[in-house]
């Protein structure tokens, strides 16, 4: 269904791009603007087939055409946001009909610009954000626990065991005393790549590597994803909250979103989070959604990912339409949130304005809230 509706938005966007192309002067003659639609065709082709066969797909030939759908797509977007930008600027070609070839030449060159910074930083290492955080009920014991948090691998046939060695390289050079991952650690693809198994392996922390759901898990067997991690001594978080130590608590959700497309109770959270014992809790939530439950029923930080903080600018906009929260740092009540970007992709290998990231963050003991 995702696919399908992917494709109908994309064919709009692409029948929209290269109909605005065909009016500028370059395609005045009829041979050219043939050519034009021709070279529109094939690609669209491209694109489809991409879509379909490459997605899931094995061996090198469906990983070159899923990568070349992806990026037509991220290329597509960024091109066409330009020439919309122009369209309503000149209320469609009703205004400034003398300089309206320039203008459109203009933002198609615009667009070759964008594309170019946003691929440069799609292959671009993930930065390492980092964020201080206190929480009135952490143990004096506790205070200076750090945690190294990693959002939307997205590990498949284009996120690889090659690119995730060197990411496992930047959290481990940090020594964090407690590991995560935030969910969509999986493409979705089918069963993991069993090579993935001995690079996960290596990610270690003092206080354990921990692990919750996001979207992406549920689009094959989740089972497989499960165990491959197991195996490599990550526990999962499933609907359940585990004390660590005295006084601190992990909880995670398998992801909101999941929940809510299948129809079950606004209110997720609040259950996952009864009965556990008084200490500072850590919510461990893929998509940032019932965040004001998550408040109310104790949480003291909540982590979240999945929006990408929009990945390609200007499609935080639109994600913004779904997910309050986008990207960055909220204070909810008493409760601080914090929402990755993410540290993988998903699709077209690019990013503009949304660098990938690694969160670490530093739990300090709250002095004041405790006189």
């Amino acid at each position: 269904m995702f696919i399908t509706i992917l494709i109908l938005i994309v064919s709009l966007m692409h029948g929209y791009l290269f109909w605005r192309i065909g009016s500028l002067p370059w395609f005045c003659s009829s041979s050219r603007r043939k050519t034009l639609w021709r070279t529109a065709l094939l690609i669209w082709v491209l694109f489809i087939l991409g879509s379909v066969l490459g997605h899931g797909g094995e061996g090198w030939l469906s990983m070159v055409m899923e990568r070349l759908a992806m990026d037509w797509l991220g290329i597509l977007f960024i091109t066409s946001m330009m020439i919309l930008a122009v369209d309503l600027f000149t209320a469609f070609g009703f205004w400034a009909k003398t300089y309206l070839s320039w203008l459109r030449s203009g933002g198609l060159i615009l667009a070759v610009v964008f594309i170019m910074i946003a691929m440069l930083q799609g292959l671009r290492p993930p930065i390492v954000v980092r964020h201080d955080v206190l929480l009135s009920e952490l143990p004096p014991e506790l205070d200076g626990t750090t945690l190294a948090v990693l959002s939307d691998l997205h590990l498949g046939s284009q996120l690889g065991a090659r690119w995730l060695a060197d990411r496992v390289v930047q959290v481990q050079a940090l020594q964090p005393d407690l590991i995560v991952l935030l969910g969509d650690n999986f493409e979705g693809h089918g069963e993991p790549d069993p090579a993935l198994l001995p690079v996960l392996s290596e990610l270690r922390a003092p206080l354990g590597v921990f692990a919750v759901t996001g979207n992406h898990e549920h689009f094959s067997d989740i089972s497989a994803d499960v165990a491959l991690t197991e195996r490599a001594g990550i526990q999962w978080l499933r609907d359940r909250w585990l004390q660590i130590r005295p006084g601190l608590i992990l909880a995670g959700v398998d992801d909101l979103t999941m929940h809510w497309r299948n129809g079950q109770p606004e209110d997720f959270v609040t259950p996952v989070l009864a009965g556990r014992p008084q200490g500072a809790t850590v919510l461990f939530s893929h998509s940032p959604l019932q965040v004001e439950q998550a408040a109310a029923a104790g949480a003291d930080l909540m982590l979240s990912g999945h929006t990408h903080g929009g990945q390609i600018w200007p499609f935080g906009y639109i994600v913004q339409h779904f997910y309050t929260y986008l990207v960055g740092r909220y204070e909810v009540n008493d409760m601080s949130l914090i929402i990755s970007r993410g540290a993988g992709l998903w699709g077209p290998r690019m990013r503009l304005w949304q660098p990938a990231e690694i969160i670490f963050i530093t739990l300090y003991v709250n002095v004041e809230a405790g006189k």
